[in-house]
């Protein structure tokens, strides 16, 4: 590498490039300078145009500025008080290997000068680049290293966000940082490295990220920016204290989204600079309901007159609705997920089943056959029975009462000459025949 300025000049016009050959690694930022000088009788303000350029197009040098392959990536910056300017190009690429001029014309038509031969810039696969080594859990040892040959002269200068820090070979900085560290190599090279820095914390996208349906393919995407370039991990909270590991890779993919996979999600963002966790996503799969169950309260013997409960329950997210249909009937009987008979017949026995309906569809109940029980139905005969003649019988009971209170009048209302024995016959008609047959003995 030649670390000699050249300087061309002409009739007092020249241009003095620092350096004449610059090596650099993809992905660094280069430095290109040079002095620019003309004859004393040029005023600063004649200069109209300096510009870099590779190309010639039509006879005519084409502005790096202007030229496509290095669109947003290139940089002019000229003192007119020293007549220097600088052309920085970042994330240089092995493509942008190529001879650079500095050239500069003045108002009068023609008048132009441009330094030739240029500078040569030698992009390589790695060019300056900053080695991260891990101390301890709290320091990290940061390393300039370039595969270019250097000359004795190097100087290491390190920057924090965009700022001169240091000067040397190494830095120290605390792990976790943020911070974006780089290094800048003087002397011959000129070329600065790729900052590094741990990552930012993640963000995490839903593709399709419109609702997610049970049996969608559905895709969760985490990414940071870091260099070097985070690995990522994928968990899934579970309730427990430790959320569940699920993969290691930037995406997690589902290729047939189901309703256990509901939950909240995060990843992990880390290299070898620090580490960062993603907020939780939720995601929330929709689907039908899941053929509804039914139970039935009292589950005993139902009698004519009980109340009779029916509730009806599946899973459904959205929650689902629930109506109540008897077997044969097109119209509902109820809606809702409690279906309550308060005075069962004879007439409510039969098939019953629930419809559970959501958004996503809906899913009936098998049958539930429910009838008034044959054992109860005798029970209650019996019963019938039992009190129809317990009430003859006291019927009756109160009538012999009511006769026996009416003989009594009827013997405190007796002649006193009567003998006790003519009442106690008419008391007892079975002495009737004893009186007659003392009444011929008399005559």
């Amino acid at each position: 590498m030649c670390c000699v300025t050249v300087i061309q000049s002409q009739d007092g016009w020249g241009v003095n490039y620092l350096k004449t050959d610059v090596c650099a690694g993809k992905g660094s930022i280069v430095f290109i300078i040079c002095d620019y000088t003309h004859p004393p009788g040029i005023d600063p303000s004649d200069i109209k145009d300096r510009f870099w350029f590779t190309k010639v197009k039509d006879g005519e040098p084409v502005d790096l500025k202007t030229d496509s392959e290095y669109s947003d990536r290139v940089k002019h910056t000229c003192y007119s008080d020293w007549k220097r300017c600088y052309l920085t190009i970042t994330d240089v690429r092995e493509s942008d290997s190529a001879e650079y001029k500095f050239t500069f014309m003045t108002n009068k038509p023609g008048e132009k000068y441009t330094g030739s031969p240029g500078v040569t810039l030698s992009v390589k696969d790695s060019g300056l680049q900053v080695q991260v080594r891990r101390l301890n859990s709290t320091w990290l040892e940061l390393t300039c290293h370039s595969s270019c040959v250097l000359s004795d002269r190097a100087e290491y200068v390190w920057y924090k966000n965009e700022e001169i820090i240091k000067r040397g070979s190494s830095l120290l900085v605390s792990s976790g940082s943020t911070d974006r560290h780089s290094c800048y190599l003087g002397g011959s090279s000129g070329q600065r490295s790729p900052a590094v820095y741990g990552p930012q914390r993640p963000s995490v996208s839903v593709s399709p990220s419109a609702e997610m349906l049970e049996g969608d393919s559905v895709t969760l995407t985490c990414s940071t920016d870091a260099n070097p370039a985070a690995s990522y991990t994928w968990y899934k909270e579970d309730g427990t204290s430790d959320p569940r590991l699920l993969s290691e890779e930037p995406q997690l993919v589902f290729s047939s989204i189901q309703s256990s996979d509901s939950g909240n999600y995060s990843c992990t963002a880390e290299n070898q600079l620090g580490r960062k966790t993603s907020e939780f996503i939720s995601i929330d799969v929709k689907y039908g309901p899941q053929r509804p169950s039914v139970s039935v309260s009292p589950s005993a013997e139902m009698l004519e007159g009980d109340s009779v409960t029916l509730t009806c329950s599946t899973d459904a997210n959205p929650a689902a609705n629930y109506t109540w249909y008897k077997e044969h009937e097109d119209s509902p009987r109820a809606s809702g997920q409690i279906f309550t008979i308060t005075d069962f017949t004879a007439e409510h026995s039969g098939n019953y089943y629930c419809e559970a309906q959501n958004e996503m569809g809906r899913s009936n109940s098998t049958l539930l056959l429910i009838t008034e029980s044959g054992v109860g139905r005798t029970t209650r005969i019996i019963h019938i029975t039992r009190w129809t003649l317990v009430s003859v019988m006291l019927i009756l009971l109160l009538l012999f009462c009511l006769w026996t209170r009416k003989k009594k009048a009827v013997i405190s209302t007796t002649e006193p000459h009567e003998s006790r024995e003519a009442v106690e016959m008419d008391l007892h008609p079975e002495y009737e025949d004893l009186s007659d047959m003392a009444a011929q003995r008399e005559d």
